[in-house]
């Protein structure tokens, strides 16, 4: 499977056509979507001209930087002027068809990239799809019986299967990082106020991000090199120059030091593949040294309030009044910020305060923290399609201190469990170090080979064609068997080997 870092390459020698590009991801996903449910809306007609344009703009000698002509996705929280925008919810402001495109997805467009369709994420950004809402339900590649992660679920299904090369996500609470472990690809919560949330459905103000998904951290590099800087339409985006990430990835590691955050109750599998991953970092010329993220339950527990408080004041009006076009998922999660007092949003802010303070002292001593993106894998869909939200909580605790704080954190395959299920890393470093991450996740992957792995369902799916199986209901179970059977021919060839 394409990255955009190689593909960014063919398309520069001449070796490959945005075209063909274009119609290989809309191909695959005409294959595999109505499985997966990755997409909300397709744009196949303008992207195929903006793939023509991108090839003669290459003709002509027009170069726009490493996403012209790279096919890429948007959540459908991000406006587009392509197509409609829904945020996967019944309560759709018809505003929004006429508000001016997400800055991110201009940026995208300006600097060469094909917007295929938008993305199925968590109705509003927070609450999961009922079973009777108009809308795909996402589904892991890797397994379909599982969730692929939230709220950016679309984007983290369109990149893991290949039906796009990259893509934008959201996160308030763990919504980039999540669906990026889940599904077994990078993904980068970038600094608070880095990269514009203007042209976006809004959720929690002091929380909201948006940021890249892709294969590889090189990709996620490239995306954010040309998303990130100020916009007058944001009045939280910052003013600081943006750095050239990619310029930046061939910098010498040096002798960075990297906090550990212990493994705490987790899947049998984590902490076995989180050792591992630390010791690649010590074969890159890292240290390492055990750390405790400070007052970590205190301050999971204030994005909490913090996410309910904001989230019921965006959504207060139309809960009085449109209570019942809500999911129930969502209209209880929102609800609830009715019960903070603003004695305990302030408490939860001044929280929030106090542990970037200490944080600006943990990150004089090391300058990148590393611990489990999640301590699970992603759990499968339960009766009636429901998720377990007490254990979906617990796993998230991690992604959740990154987003209150507002440090950019960055989530990165570190291996799969026996099942084949993937497990993730995960990177924070002090506001504006985007670049330390990039170099220490791009050297990861350039040591290891995780973020290159796919998911079986095409193979699995010419396999059974070519058997004329019409595999039903059984494809997921298939799927499953289909791993045990390549983990078993692997040890044969490295028997032989």
């Amino acid at each position: 499977m394409l990255t955009v870092e190689t593909a960014a390459a063919l398309l520069r020698r001449r070796e490959l056509s945005s075209v063909d590009l274009v119609r290989a991801a809309l191909d695959r996903a005409d294959a595999f979507d109505d499985r997966l449910g990755a997409y909300v809306s397709r744009f196949d007609d303008a992207a195929l001209a903006a793939a023509n344009r991108a090839d003669a703009d290459f003709a002509a000698g027009v170069d726009r930087g490493p996403l012209q002509g790279i096919p890429v996705g948007i959540k459908d929280n991000l406006f587009t002027t392509d197509g409609p925008t829904t945020a996967q919810t019944l309560v759709r402001d018809p505003s929004w068809d006429t508000r001016p495109e997400a800055t991110a997805v201009s940026r995208l467009k300006a600097a060469g990239a094909v917007v295929l369709g938008k993305l199925t994420l968590s109705e509003f950004a927070i609450g999961p799809p009922g079973p009777d809402a108009p809308f795909p339900r996402p589904r892991n590649p890797w397994d379909i019986r599982c969730w692929p992660g939230g709220s950016s679920s679309g984007t983290g299904v369109a990149v893991a299967a290949g039906f796009v090369l990259a893509g934008l996500g959201t996160d308030s609470a763990g919504s980039i990082r999540m669906p990026a472990a889940a599904c077994g690809i990078s993904g980068l919560k970038p600094t608070f106020g880095r990269v514009p949330v203007s042209g976006s459905v809004p959720l929690a103000a002091s929380l909201d991000h948006v940021g890249p998904m892709a294969r590889t951290v090189w990709d996620c590099a490239a995306m954010l090199r040309t998303i990130a800087g100020h916009d007058g339409a944001d009045a939280t985006s910052l003013r600081e120059p943006v750095p050239d990430y990619l310029a930046e990835l061939a910098a010498p590691l040096g002798n960075l030091r990297v906090g550990v955050v212990p493994v705490g109750m987790a899947h049998s599998a984590v902490p076995g593949l989180f050792d591992d991953m630390l010791t690649v970092l010590r074969s890159l010329g890292l240290t390492t040294t055990t750390v405790d993220l400070p007052a970590e339950q205190a301050t999971v527990a204030a994005t909490k309030v913090i996410l309910s408080a904001e989230s019921f004041e965006t959504h207060r009006k139309t809960l009085a009044s449109r209570w019942r076009d809500y999911g129930r998922a969502t209209r209880v999660r929102v609800a609830t910020g009715a019960f903070v007092t603003d004695a305990e949003l302030d408490r939860a802010r001044r929280r929030r305060a106090a542990t970037r303070e200490r944080l600006a002292g943990l990150f004089r001593s090391v300058d990148v923290v590393a611990s489990v993106t999640m301590p699970v894998p992603a759990p499968e869909y339960g009766p009636g399609e429901r998720l377990d939200r007490e254990l979906i909580s617990a796993a998230a605790a991690t992604v959740r201190y990154w987003s209150c704080t507002g440090y950019p954190a960055l989530a990165i395959p570190m291996g799969f469990t026996a099942e084949g299920l993937p497990l993730s890393l995960q990177l924070a470093a002090p506001p504006l170090r985007e670049s330390v991450l990039f170099r220490v996740g791009d050297a990861v992957q350039r040591a290891t080979d995780w973020h290159l792995r796919e998911p079986p369902l095409p193979e699995v799916a010419a396999a059974l064609a070519r058997a004329r199986i019409e595999p039903g209901d059984d494809l997921a179970a298939l799927a499953a068997a289909y791993q045990g059977h390549r983990a078993d021919a692997e040890a044969l060839r490295n028997e032989e080997g």
